[in-house]
This record gives C-alpha cells, sequence and structure tokens, in this order.
C-alpha cells in the first residue's frame, strides 16, 4: 500500500481484552516486513456504553484512517449490519472479525475459520471428524464449524445453553454443510459418548471466565479435544482432557494464522505465518501464558 512510509493503524473491538496477543502478532510481524504499525485495543468493557458503542467506534476509526480492526467477543456477529461490504465467508456464517476500511467503506471478511482450519490441520493432523462437538453458536462456533465442514466433518453436533442461536447456526449450515449433517445436540453426555472429537467455542477457559464447559467425568481418552481460547493456553479443558489421554488442541495456532490473514488484508504485504508462530511460541514460553 501507498502507506509503507509513515505509521499505519489498525485495532481490536472487543470485551475483556487486556491479555490479548493481537497488538504483540500485528506489530512485531509489520516491523519485520517493513512497516511501521500501531495496533490498538479498544475494550468494550471499559468504554462508555459497551457493545452499544460498537457503531460509533467503527465510525471514527474509519474517520481516522485506520487500516482495519479485529473484532472478537462479544460482536463478532453484531458487526455484520454495520458492514458496507461482506466476504462470502461472512456472508456465509453471519460472523465477522476483521473489518478493513477502503475507500470510506466497511469491508467484513473472517479469517478465524482459516485460523482454525490451518491449526487442525497442523496440530490434530488425522484425527476423525466423523461425528464432532461444536460447544458454542457465537461468532467463533459459527467460523469453526465452518472450518470443520471444509476439512470435511461428516456430523456436526452444536451446543449452546441459548437454544434459539443453536438452531440458527444449525440453519444457517444447511447450505455449507452440502451432504454432511449439522444437527442439534442431544445434550452434552449422549454427544460426548459419540463423538470423535469437541471443540470448545465459548468463552469459558478465558481467565475471565474461568472453568470448563464440559464436565470433564465425561471426557474419553480416544477422543481429541481443541479449544479456541488461547489465554490462558492450557485451559482447564485441555488440562482434564491431556490428562484423560485425548489430543489436545491450543488455540495459540487459530490465534496466529488468522491474524497473519488479517494483517494481509490490513496492508496487502504477505505475513510469514511460520515466522509468527515460532515467536508466539516463544513467547508463550518465555512469558508462563500457557498456565
Amino acid at each position: 500500500m501507498s502507506q509503507d512510509a509513515k505509521t499505519l493503524r489498525a485495532g481490536l473491538i472487543g470485551a475483556g481484552i487486556q491479555a490479548s496477543r493481537s497488538p504483540a502478532m500485528h506489530m512485531t510481524e509489520a516491523r519485520a516486513l517493513g512497516l511501521e504499525l500501531t495496533y490498538e485495543l479498544f475494550d468494550l468493557d471499559r468504554i462508555e456504553g459497551g457493545a452499544t458503542a460498537l457503531p460509533g467506534l467503527i465510525a471514527r476509526l474509519r474517520e481516522k484512517n485506520y487500516l482495519g480492526v479485529n473484532i472478537t467477543y462479544p460482536v463478532k456477529q453484531t458487526v455484520v449490519d454495520l458492514l458496507d461490504a461482506r466476504s462470502a465467508e461472512v456472508r456465509a456464517l453471519g460472523a465477522c472479525n476483521t473489518v478493513v476500511f477502503q475507500d470510506g467503506r466497511t469491508i467484513g471478511h473472517n479469517t478465524d475459520w482459516i485460523g482454525f482450519a490451518e491449526n487442525f490441520r497442523r496440530g490434530l493432523a488425522g484425527a476423525p471428524l466423523d461425528r464432532v462437538l461444536l460447544l458454542g453458536a457465537g461468532g467463533a462456533g459459527s467460523a469453526v464449524g465452518y472450518a470443520l465442514l471444509r476439512l470435511g466433518a461428516k456430523h456436526i453436533a452444536v451446543h449452546d445453553p441459548e437454544g434459539d442461536r443453536a438452531l440458527a447456526l444449525v440453519r444457517r449450515f444447511d447450505d455449507p454443510a452440502g451432504d454432511a449433517r449439522v444437527t442439534l445436540s442431544k445434550g452434552l453426555a449422549e454427544e460426548i459418548a459419540a463423538a470423535d472429537g469437541l471443540v470448545n467455542c465459548t468463552p469459558i477457559g478465558m481467565r475471565r471466565h474461568p472453568g470448563t464447559p464440559v464436565p470433564p467425568a465425561l471426557l474419553r481418552p480416544e477422543m481429541w479435544v481443541a479449544d479456541v481460547v488461547y489465554v490462558p493456553l492450557r485451559t482447564e479443558l485441555l488440562r482434564q482432557a491431556a490428562a484423560k489421554g485425548c489430543r489436545c488442541l491450543e488455540g495459540g495456532g487459530m490465534a496466529v494464522f488468522q491474524a497473519a490473514q488479517a494483517l494481509r488484508l490490513f496492508t496487502g504485504k504477505s505475513p510469514d505465518a511460520d515466522r509468527m508462530l515460532a515467536r508466539f511460541q516463544r513467547d508463550a514460553e518465555a512469558g508462563g501464558s500457557r498456565d
């Protein structure tokens, strides 16, 4: 882009994001690409009005010539109605995690599904996908469900305490599912007993939402267990699953791979995802964020 010679600006909008690794990921890789980028946190927990401030915040950042913003919990679905244009994935998922400001317009993308798919390919290669339990039908759940379908999942059962939201996600996947089946969960115990694996797409496990989204006693050693939470990297769910002997997938890879795609959309440059992942892992080990 023509803005290479000056400081570029981007950021993250969400609630409870003070521990986010996104600023470090974006700014460090931008420097490696020869760009000066500042990446700011816009924490809805610290902004008057909370999530209701989203429309005004998006408008202000666009007017201030930000390249764009990433979007996270709890406004990945809310932001869709504020967009001037939506990528095919945003239209399919009803969720957006990357907004690019271009020529005065807000253009929505979803890089979450790419991040999860790449993380799964690397971390759970060969894991069976005949039946998967998807925990959470929000923005992250929508992206992960889409990724699972693209990875070849044959049956996805969606579990969410908000039944209407789960039903809406099942219906949204009528077309993307093709020959696969996407159904409502019959209950945690029954679904976990039948599942090849499960993915936690709820905020449970984050430092501000401690605990596990399922009773650990239900986990089976032959299952794989994935989490999209990455602060901490080793969530209580993954701790319990590992103790049972399950193959486990941390959320850090998804965070890195989606960030690489978002940075490409913001700047037009091609980030080195492997370099970003290696740096993320070094920093995680040095900072103790696994714990």
